[in-house]
C-alpha cells in the first residue's frame, strides 16, 4: 500500500460518492474522485487531495497506456493517469509509476 499525504482541500462543498458525476477510481483502501484535474478522497468530514508520497515505480509493466488502450484515463495535474489493476499508472521517464 502506498503512503498518502494528508492534504485537505478547503472549502470543497461538493459531496463525492456514488452517482456524484465524477469518475470513481479505486485506490488502496478508499475511492478517489477525479475533479478539476486532481483526485479527491473523502476523509472524515472533509475532502483531501489524494497524492501519494514518494516515487513508486511499477516494475515489469509491459502494457503501454495511451489513447484507446482500454483503461480509464484520469487527468491528474500535468499528466494523465490510467486506471489499471486497481490503481493508477502514470508515465514517468520510460517506466510506469503507481499513483
Amino acid at each position: 500500500m502506498s503512503t498518502v499525504a494528508h492534504a485537505p482541500h478547503p472549502e470543497h462543498t461538493h459531496q463525492h460518492g456514488a452517482g456524484c458525476g465524477h469518475v470513481a477510481v479505486p485506490h488502496d483502501d478508499h475511492v478517489d474522485y477525479a475533479h478539476d484535474g486532481h483526485l479527491h478522497r473523502v476523509h472524515g468530514d472533509h475532502v483531501d487531495e489524494c497524492e501519494v508520497e514518494g516515487h513508486a515505480a511499477h516494475d515489469g509493466h509491459a502494457h503501454q497506456h495511451g489513447e484507446g488502450c482500454g483503461h480509464v484515463a484520469v487527468p491528474h495535474g500535468d499528466h494523465v493517469d490510467y486506471v489499471h489493476d486497481g490503481h493508477r499508472h502514470a508515465d514517468h521517464g520510460g517506466h510506469w509509476d503507481d499513483h
